[in-house]
């Protein structure tokens, strides 16, 4: 039995702490905040309850895995798991308003053919198809395997294949994200949908490469699911798992130095000074943070991977509103709000020169109505949570409470688009902004993650989960496989099958 430390409590570090306690090894969590679940928090006030981060899950065989490995109760024994239907609706700029149901592609096919134009469908259908390419070629070795040094150039190429040949010519695949929708969607609403599910996860889709068409294709096949009483009652039940296998957690525990003994890791150092010796030691922080907790010394090998220090990615501005008034029968879970100026939003969140990251004043909204008693304090109000991928704090001040809220009517306003009268039925609203996840997580900038993508000579992978110094494993949505609540359980597995099974191991089965 070894003795595992894991720096952090969010998803990913409770992911691989369950999996290595089941494997018989003593399992301690640090974790510098006061609860458990990174990302995934929650706000509560006058009976209304809020999920602060991801609103849906939308590969739910992860977490089924993980709960299946790591005790008799099932997920859906730990938590009620249901599908959102309709997936989502959308509101473009133009007035075009459509609903898109759950895991159904002829459903969508229907959808788009009535709402944007006979043929609309198949084009966005012909595009998923490709995008299945994808999922076939990088499943495995982007989100079942570790990353690898000798795989990273093959990784770098994007998969994305080109459109079937037309004419005496064949045609090249398209480069980018933008480049495949402009190409193959025809419609600049089409264009749009495509690039929404890009810019969620914080990706620019003028530089994201086509591969990254992958993104809706999970959603449209695996569906998207939803926790009663909100998405953090899946840390809560992860956190009770961990528990359950005897995993131990020290909460308002900073972590400041890993410690190293015979050129290995060999435990941890916390802010009060105590010591904490361990066999292995798994980092589910930034690990841009890894080197200054080794003094100094960067854990890359050559060749590997390395955090972009000073590149904070993209956060999430969100406003929680607490309204009065009944949520009316039919109201779809989740609307997503088009911008009107799609290449001023892009200019503001990823900037095309310095000093040009701004708010956006008309951004492109995610609106989330769940259907959930359990979020409001009775059938006479409702609990609304809006979504907007800005620039990091860095860039932009977002420790200005002034500015946030001017900031946070711009955004009500656009939302008005698929809540009429909202402002009218608020009674409070709660504003969280990039600085705010900063303080909360400790990710530079508030950033949030991407998930990673084949492509872009590798630009779009972090760092692998295995380190250069024994003993070092990295999880968590910073590492590989990346961001998002199913990415950060992959990185969970990954690390514990490399500490169990060995360096050699190439990845489940």
């Amino acid at each position: 039995m070894a003795r595992i430390a894991v720096i952090g409590a969010g998803m990913g570090a409770m992911a691989a702490a369950a999996r290595l306690a089941v494997a018989g090894h003593q399992v301690a969590v640090y974790e510098r905040g006061r609860t458990h679940g990174g990302g995934l928090g929650r706000f509560a006030r006058d009976g209304f309850v809020f999920d602060t981060g991801p609103g849906l899950l939308h590969l739910p065989a992860v977490y089924r895995d993980l709960f299946v490995k790591t005790g008799k109760e099932s997920l859906e024994q730990s938590v009620e798991l249901f599908q959102v239907d309709p997936a989502s609706r959308h509101v473009f700029a133009d007035g075009t308003d459509v609903s898109l149901p759950n895991a159904s592609r002829a459903g969508v096919v229907a959808a788009l053919d009535t709402a944007v134009g006979p043929g609309a469908g198949e084009r966005w259908s012909e595009l998923v198809n490709r995008a299945r390419e994808v999922w076939d070629a990088t499943r495995r070795p982007l989100l079942e395997e570790p990353l690898r040094a000798e795989r990273i150039e093959a990784l770098g190429r994007d998969p994305y294949p080109a459109p079937p040949k037309r004419g005496l010519f064949r045609r090249a695949a398209p480069r980018t994200l933008e480049a495949a929708a402009a190409r193959e969607l025809k419609d600049p609403r089409l264009a749009a949908l495509l690039e929404s599910h890009a810019l969620a996860y914080g990706l620019d889709p003028r530089r994201a490469p086509a591969g990254a068409a992958v993104l809706p294709y999970m959603e449209q096949t695996f569906g998207s699911w939803y926790v009663r009483g909100g998405m953090r009652g899946l840390a809560d039940a992860l956190y009770e798992r961990c528990l359950a296998r005897k995993v131990a957690f020290s909460f308002g525990a900073e972590v400041v130095r890993i410690l190293e003994k015979d050129g290995r890791a060999a435990g941890v150092e916390l802010a009060d000074g105590t010591v904490a010796e361990a066999d292995a030691v798994v980092s589910a922080v930034d690990p841009a943070l890894v080197p200054g907790m080794l003094g100094g010394t960067a854990p890359w090998r050559e060749g590997d991977i390395r955090p972009q220090s000073g590149s904070p990615a993209p956060g999430r501005f969100t406003v929680l509103l607490a309204l009065r008034g009944t949520r009316p029968e039919g109201t779809v879970h989740r609307t997503v709000v088009h911008t009107p100026d799609r290449a001023g939003e892009l200019a503001a969140v990823f900037g095309d020169g310095p000093g040009l990251r701004a708010p956006h004043p008309r951004p492109t909204v995610t609106v989330l109505r769940p259907d959930d008693p359990a979020t409001r304090p009775d059938d006479g109000h409702e609990a609304v949570t809006l979504t907007v991928t800005v620039a990091p704090h860095g860039p932009v001040d977002w420790v200005d409470g002034t500015a946030a809220e001017e900031y946070a009517d711009h955004v009500v306003a656009m939302a008005e688009a698929a809540v009429p009268g909202l402002r009218q039925r608020t009674l409070w609203r709660e504003v969280r902004t990039p600085a705010d996840t900063a303080a909360a997580t400790g990710a530079e900038g508030g950033g949030v993650p991407a998930p990673v993508l084949a492509g872009g000579g590798g630009a779009f992978l972090r760092p692998g989960n295995a380190t250069r110094l024994p003993g070092l494993y990295l999880a968590g949505g910073f590492a590989h496989p990346g961001g998002g609540l199913a990415h950060a359980g992959m990185s969970g597995a990954l690390v514990a099958g490399l500490i169990v099974e060995g360096a050699d191991w190439r990845g489940s089965q």
